[in-house]
């Protein structure tokens, strides 16, 4: 197992020097998609370690509007297995879950033995967006910091691994970004009334996200940042980041070979089948 671990680290390691990347331009799509593939592969590896050792992982993704976080989970997920990466994202609470603990319509979320489960946000709106836009208290959002470092705790000792990205987007990216949605058919839907409004809470969102990480930023539980400017750039270096925090390895699995098979030249099934129209 050890030349595969350090076969794995290599990898990893493949970019450490950053000036290979040319950070001073954006990722060409070719460079990006080799290097993501790459990636892919080291993901299939982690998910059949996480299946057979019947680990929990859990990941958040947290960040201002449009600074990527839909897109880099997309990344992760592209090449995996739904029953193994589950993607929680949350819809605003009911009226019930408005009485509940506030954290406690995201424990049952949490990733049972042999899953990942990656947060599309998570308990962390009340830190950001409710805070920011009203819709909690200035004192629930002070008492959701102070508690909330005590519940990771316990999530971290129960055998989670627990993980937190904070995506940086700069503002006239942000701009640019959030432009494109109102001209782009396929994402207007990503914007909403609620992103016109916080788009003029900058400054707000900032102190926000300051006080957020100075209160939940534990040694169990630490905040990862990524600039996210790049989009591509940011998915490949979140990707490695997140699979050096895990200590997987290979999982040995039988040589694959397809059966043989017989079919019968004259079965007739096409006949009976109703195609679509073929436009393209």
């Amino acid at each position: 197992m050890g030349s595969r671990k350090d076969a794995k680290e290599s990898k990893l390691a493949k970019h450490e020097n950053t000036d290979d990347l040319a950070l001073d331009q954006k990722l060409k799509r070719k460079d990006y998609e080799e290097e993501l593939r790459e990636l892919h592969v080291e993901l299939v590896k982690l998910q059949e370690w996480v299946r057979h050792t019947g680990s929990k992982i859990c990941v958040i993704f947290e960040g201002r509007d449009g600074a990527g976080k839909g897109g880099t989970i997309k990344a992760i997920t592209a090449r995996v297995s739904p029953r193994i990466f589950r993607v929680v994202a949350l819809p605003a609470p009911t009226d019930r879950e408005k009485s509940q603990m506030y954290i406690q319509r995201y424990l049952p979320h949490l990733p049972a033995g042999g899953e990942i489960v990656i947060f599309d946000r998570s308990w962390y709106n009340r830190a950001g967006v409710e805070r920011v836009m009203g819709f909690c208290t200035e004192g629930q959002a002070r008492h959701f910091l102070n508690i909330v470092p005590i519940v990771e705790r316990a999530i971290v000792e129960s055998g989670v691994t627990l993980l937190k990205y904070w995506l940086e987007v700069s503002p006239d990216e942000q701009t640019r970004r959030l432009e494109d949605r109102i001209d782009d058919g396929r994402k207007i839907w990503k914007l909403s009334d609620m992103d016109l409004k916080s788009y003029t809470r900058w400054n707000d969102y900032t102190k926000a996200r300051d006080e957020m990480f100075a209160a939940t930023d534990t040694s169990w539980a630490p905040w990862y940042v990524a600039r996210s400017d790049d989009k591509r750039r940011a998915r490949l270096n979140i990707i490695r980041h997140f699979l050096s925090q895990i200590r997987y390895e290979d999982v040995e699995r039988k040589k694959v070979k397809l059966p043989k098979r017989k079919i019968d030249a004259n079965d007739g099934g096409e006949t009976r089948m109703r195609f679509i129209p073929e436009h393209y």
